[in-house]
């Protein structure tokens, strides 16, 4: 996920509803039931639609705000109240999540796909060359196990320089465009569920990420001034994908560039937590998103299946929407 700049309640505690929101007058409200009254299944999405299109943050708020007033958008910001406390990895296999105490542990999967292509193809390929005539027999060979050597070399210096190709080794697994399309509509369903806009989205290779943004987040974030509210929000944000894989998967592959958001986050907070505040940062992030997700199943897989299909913001929104 990549956000551009971007206590848990076991299931959700139903004596703490979000309040009813008040309607700012009649005139809004029959302006807002005149266009749903008119639109095919009930609704009225246009204003929704322009704001989405304009990348306003902001609009796509009202816009979502105004449609839960008339009683469309109920999953929209239903989950607000967010707040950490200490968790222990026993809570998270308790929920469900496999192999939880190695959650922050990076994979190595498409890494080991990668090397073990590259070294075995140049060697292969390395062998054959070996039974050409004369020279041809020498430098071929010699030059094919430098391409290792050189990848390696990479590797080691500018890891970062290899990603798109390590990525790209991702789609031999049968179960990489699952994985994917799991993972990036738990970070879109979990920040629409909290109350964070959603501008776009993208499965892509070397694009995976849900574009999330608030104006006042923004500013906060910019400055370094990110409060423990706004920080945990994040956090649960964050670490929805990780706990989507870790609910489904045994090992979690996509979890490198959460935690590294994660981790900018956590820099630009105040004040700034110690490493065992972090830790415990972390496992209740994954905790209270893998609750979100369980709690709203049906919306995460009806989500994944627009999203797979290639479906813009609006439809998606419409899939959480749609009752199931």
């Amino acid at each position: 996920m990549a956000i551009p700049l971007t206590s848990f309640f076991p299931p959700p505690n139903p004596s703490f509803p979000p309040p009813e929101p008040q309607l700012s007058s009649s005139r809004s409200y029959r302006k807002w039931r005149i266009g749903a009254s008119a639109a095919a299944p009930g609704v009225d999405l246009t204003t929704l639609e322009a704001a989405i299109a304009k990348k306003d943050s902001d609009a796509v708020t009202d816009a979502l705000d105004q449609l839960r007033e008339v009683g469309w958008a109920k999953k929209w910001s239903s989950q607000p109240y967010v707040s950490r406390r200490m968790t222990t990895l026993r809570e998270l296999t308790t929920l469900g999540i496999k192999n939880a105490e190695n959650l922050a542990i990076p994979s190595v999967r498409n890494d080991a796909a990668f090397l073990f292509t590259v070294v075995g193809t140049t060697g292969f390929l390395g062998v054959i060359a070996g039974q050409l005539p004369g020279d041809w027999g020498f430098f071929v060979p010699y030059l094919l196990g430098s391409i290792s050597l050189i990848v390696l070399a990479v590797g080691s210096i500018s890891p970062g320089l290899l990603q798109a190709a390590i990525g790209g080794f991702s789609i031999f697994f049968p179960d990489y465009q699952e994985r994917i399309a799991r993972h990036e509509a738990a970070h879109f369903l979990v920040a629409y569920l909290i109350g964070l806009p959603i501008l776009g989205y993208s499965l892509d290779i070397g694009k995976e990420h849900v574009n999330l943004i608030d104006k006042k987040l923004e500013k906060l974030i910019y400055s370094g001034k990110l409060d423990a509210k706004e920080l945990d929000r994040l956090a649960v944000v964050s670490m929805a994908g990780l706990a989507a894989e870790g609910l489904k998967y045994d090992k979690v592959v996509g979890q490198s560039a959460d935690l590294f958001t994660l981790q900018r986050f956590i820099n630009r907070s105040k004040p700034q937590i110690s490493k065992e505040q972090q830790q415990n940062l972390t496992r209740w992030a994954v905790l209270f998103a893998g609750s979100l997700l369980k709690n709203n199943a049906a919306k995460h897989e009806a989500l994944m299946s627009a999203m797979s299909n290639n479906a813009t913001v609006v439809e998606c929104i419409k899939a959480i929407e749609t009752d199931s």
